[in-house]
């Protein structure tokens, strides 16, 4: 028998029996799902009921990243630390996901947490595969008393896939639409795409994903680096709307041999950041911080607009914009305009979903499946040889 987990303050554990059957499934959980990602800015929750067919949002919070943490991330994630240092932040960041936590559910009913961690590296096939996300889950499990399901990634990796993109099950269960083809536009630090036709009479939509290139990451080193103020991100875009784009760079830098690669494919931080932009930035030193940030918003617009033309089998008729860069105004604003009149373009708060949650709310629906020992993984969207189920189940 499986237990259903309540907080209390004192986090200890109150037991009630569920049965592990379908019925339990039907009954669903109520899970947190916890995203920190790419671009290294803070911790998201999002607290949701969950069965395997449906899923629905109760709360929700958020949080920055403490400086000193901020910078240690980002220095590891750049390769620029010693493995007793990944180690110590290893553990340090577990402890700050459990202080973090404990806080926001004092009191509260929760069957389970789902953890993704901090991705500090990930590099796909080809090639021997591997990727790191790092936050010591067993801190958590400790702080609130319920399982923690963490380390999500590397069961796909072991039958051949990616290791993502991971959310596109999220993705079908809140955004498919049942004769309609609809496309999910994450746009957080990486950008990545679910395709959900559901056309033609099919039982389930035909699914294709894949990581469409950059999004908010060289928005944000470039904004971080280079911007008179060294903010943390350019609001709305506002810095880039006062640029001119240069096209000629924009050129070269849309024959990178990722966007032409098929699907699946996945990528990251390794491709798509620090070193990008130092190539970039050496390119034309002289260039205003205005102008690269027009140039960079240009690119990733272009980007993921050739990404469907390249690769999708079917062009979508709405595409939801989802993460924290569907609150840049002015890339939304590119994106429509690259797109045109191909496809309706919303986002995700349209359908009362919070941009910024969506990958939280995710990670809440894998854990819940690992709970319920389903397998989570697409293997259309990952390239992974077979479905299994993913996560560890930490207690």
């Amino acid at each position: 028998m499986k237990q259903d987990l309540l907080l209390n303050p004192t986090g200890r554990r109150r037991q009630v029996p569920v049965p592990a059957s379908p019925a339990s499934r039907r009954a669903g959980l109520r899970v947190l799902g916890l995203m920190s990602g790419t671009s290294l800015d803070g911790l998201d929750g999002a607290m949701c009921d969950c069965q395997p067919d449906h899923v629905s949002l109760v709360r929700s919070w958020s949080v920055r990243f403490p400086a000193a943490l901020k910078r240690r991330l980002r220095a590891t994630a750049a390769g620029e630390t010693s493995s007793w240092d990944t180690a110590q932040l290893h553990h340090d960041l577990g402890r700050y996901y459990a202080r973090t936590v404990a806080v926001w559910l004092e009191g509260q009913r929760v069957d389970a947490v789902g953890l993704h961690g901090q991705t500090v590296f990930h590099r796909p096939s080809p090639g021997p595969s591997a990727t790191l996300q790092i936050g010591e889950a067993s801190y958590l499990a400790a702080a609130v008393g319920v399982p923690v399901v963490a380390d999500f990634r590397v069961a796909d990796l072991a039958v051949g896939g990616h290791g993502a993109p991971l959310a596109p099950l999220f993705h079908e269960v809140a955004f498919a639409q049942r004769g309609h083809c609809v496309a999910v536009q994450n746009l957080g630090g990486i950008g990545n795409v679910t395709l959900l036709d559901w056309t033609g009479g099919t039982v389930r939509p035909r699914l294709l994903a894949f990581d469409t290139g950059p999004a908010n990451l060289l928005l944000d080193l470039a904004m971080q680096q280079h911007s008179p103020k060294h903010l943390g991100y350019d609001r709305n875009g506002a810095l880039a709307r006062g640029g001119q784009v240069d096209e000629a760079a924009l050129s070269r830098w849309l024959k990178f041999s990722y966007f032409r690669k098929a699907p699946p494919k996945s990528t990251g931080r390794e491709m798509f950041g620090e070193s990008f932009l130092r190539k970039i930035v050496a390119e034309k030193p002289s260039r205003s911080s205005a102008d690269l940030l027009a140039s960079l918003t240009e690119f990733t617009a272009r980007s993921v607009v050739e990404s469907y033309r390249r690769h999708l089998p079917r062009q979508p008729e709405r595409i939801v914009l989802a993460g924290g860069g569907a609150a840049n105004g002015f890339l939304v604003e590119r994106l429509r305009r690259v797109w045109g009149d191909d496809a309706s373009v919303i986002t995700s708060e349209t359908l009362g979903w919070p941009s910024t949650m969506i990958e939280a709310a995710a990670f809440a629906l894998l854990a819940a499946y690992r709970l319920w020992n389903l397998p989570a993984n697409r293997p259309e969207a990952t390239g992974a040889g077979r479905r299994v189920r993913l996560g560890k189940i930490v207690e």
